[in-house]
């Protein structure tokens, strides 16, 4: 499956993915402060496990920072 992510191309081996399943390959230490868009829809954070990704699918992941 190849998706765009955060406006780069990125290859997975897997046929499906929950928005789960690819933060669990993205970013599987830090999953407190993400927000993920696709489409430009943001998908809640109870829906993670049950959203499954298109190939055709346009991807943000923005993850929150500290700072002042």
């Amino acid at each position: 499956m190849e998706l765009k992510i955060n406006q780069q191309i990125k290859k997975f081996d897997a046929e499906t993915l929950s928005v789960q399943s690819l933060l669990d390959l993205e970013i599987p230490h830090k999953q407190n402060g993400i927000a993920v868009a696709i489409n430009s829809t943001i998908i809640l954070k109870s829906n993670w496990t049950s959203h499954f990704i298109q190939e055709t699918d346009e991807i943000i992941i923005i993850s929150a920072t500290q700072g002042g």
